[in-house]
C-alpha cells in the first residue's frame, strides 16, 4: 500500500481517487451483469450503474490528463488509457485527449477540427434528422461526433499515421458489440442506452461552463489574442455544480461544477475543488448556475441549440452568468473532453 501511495500526488488520492475508480470498475462490472438478468428492474439498474460507471471513469480521464492522480506522466497515461476503453474513447489516443484539452485551458478557447457548424449547413437533412432525434432527448449530436472518434483515422487527415491502432480497437470493440447484437439483442440495446446517457451527462455538464465559440484551431498554432489572459478566461467560465451546500451530490460527476475553480487552478484535484471554489468565491451561489436553471435551459434548448447557438445572440462574460442564471441563454451542445477533435 505505502508504494502506491509514494507514487500519487498525494496521499488522500488514495481514498478519493481510487474510491472514484474502485466505484467506476464496480458499477461497470455489476452494470454489464445487470444487463443481461432476465429481470426489467435489474436491466433498468444495471443501465444506470453501466453509464454511471462510464462516466466517472471519462472524469478520471480528465485528472489523468491534468496528472492529478500520479506523480509520474507516464503513470497517469497509463491509467488514463485504461479507463477509455471502459468509457469508450480508445480509438483515437489518450495523448490527443489530453492535447486538446490542454489546447482549450492554454488557449482560452474551444479549439477544435471539426466543424460541426458547416456540416450541418452543407447537409440540411442530417440536421432536420438531428433536431429530430434531440428533441426525443436522443443525443444525435453526440452520437455524429462518436461516429467521428471511431473512425477518426479514416476521417480526420493529421491522424492517418494512426489507422493500425484505430483498426485493431475497432475490431475488438465492433466484434464484441456485433456478437451482442447477434446473440443477446436486448443487451446491445441497453449497453447502447447506457453510453447515450453518459454521452448526455457529459454534454450536460460542459454546456454551460465557457460561453465562446469553437475555433478550428486544433492543428494549427496561431496565437489566439486572449491566450494567457487569466481575467478573461474567468469572466467567460462559469460554475454549474449540483449543488452549492450538499457537497457529496457533485460526487455524481466528481465536482465538474466547480470550473471556475478547475480554471483557477488546473493543478487541484476534483476532491478540493469545492474547497478551493469557496477560497474564491464564499459560501454565497451569486457565482454558479443554479441546477434548477441548468435544467430548464437543456430542456427548452435542446433543439435551438445544435447549430447557431454562438451567433452573438447571446450575452457573454457576466452578462451571460446572470442570463443564465434566469435560463435565458441556449447553452453549447455536444461538447465533451473525450472528443479530441
Amino acid at each position: 500500500m505505502s508504494a502506491i501511495t509514494s507514487k500519487l500526488q498525494e496521499p488522500e488520492g488514495l481514498c478519493y481517487h481510487g474510491g472514484a475508480i474502485a466505484w467506476a470498475l464496480l458499477a461497470y462490472g455489476a452494470g454489464w451483469a445487470g444487463l443481461f438478468a432476465d429481470n426489467l428492474f435489474v436491466n433498468l439498474v444495471g443501465t444506470l450503474l453501466l453509464a454511471h460507471g462510464m462516466t466517472i471513469a471519462a472524469y478520471m480521464i480528465h485528472e489523468c490528463g491534468h496528472n492529478l492522480v500520479f506523480k509520474s506522466g507516464k503513470d497517469n497515461a497509463k491509467l488514463g488509457r485504461v479507463l477509455s476503453w471502459i468509457c469508450g474513447a480508445a480509438y483515437g489516443t489518450y495523448e490527443d485527449i489530453r492535447y486538446k484539452h490542454f489546447r482549450h485551458h492554454v488557449d482560452n478557447d474551444d479549439v477544435v477540427w471539426f466543424d460541426y457548424e458547416k456540416f450541418f449547413a452543407d447537409d440540411p437533412i442530417a440536421l432536420r434528422v438531428t433536431r429530430f432525434l434531440e428533441w426525443f432527448y436522443i443525443p444525435a449530436h453526440d452520437l455524429i461526433m462518436h461516429f467521428i472518434m471511431v473512425f477518426t483515422s479514416f476521417i480526420i487527415p493529421q491522424r492517418r499515421d494512426q489507422r493500425r491502432r484505430n483498426v485493431i480497437v475497432i475490431a475488438i470493440r465492433g466484434g464484441i458489440f456485433l456478437v451482442l447484437v447477434v446473440l443477446a439483442p436486448k443487451v446491445a440495446l441497453l449497453y447502447a442506452i447506457a453510453y447515450m446517457i453518459m454521452m448526455t451527462i457529459l454534454r450536460f455538464m460542459d454546456s454551460l461552463q465557457h460561453d465562446y465559440p469553437y475555433s478550428l484551431t486544433l492543428f494549427e498554432f496561431d496565437k489566439p489574442s486572449r491566450k494567457g489572459d487569466f481575467e478573461w478566461e474567468q469572466e467567460h467560465t462559469f460554475s454549474n455544480p449540483h449543488s452549492i451546500s450538499v457537497d457529496w451530490l457533485n460526487w455524481f460527476t466528481l465536482n465538474f461544477g466547480f470550473h471556475n475553480a478547475h480554471h483557477h487552478d488546473m493543478t487541484v484535484p476534483w476532491y478540493r475543488l469545492p474547497e478551493k471554489h469557496r477560497e474564491l468565491f464564499g459560501e454565497g451561489s451569486e457565482f454558479v448556475i443554479s441546477l434548477s436553471a441548468q435544467v430548464e435551459i437543456f430542456h427548452k434548448q435542446r433543439v435551438r441549440r445544435i447549430v447557431g447557438n454562438h451567433e452573438g445572440v447571446e450575452p457573454e462574460g457576466r452578462n451571460f452568468l446572470h442570463a443564465a442564471q434566469r435560463a435565458e441563454v441556449y447553452g453549447g451542445n455536444a461538447a465533451s473532453f473525450l472528443t479530441s477533435f
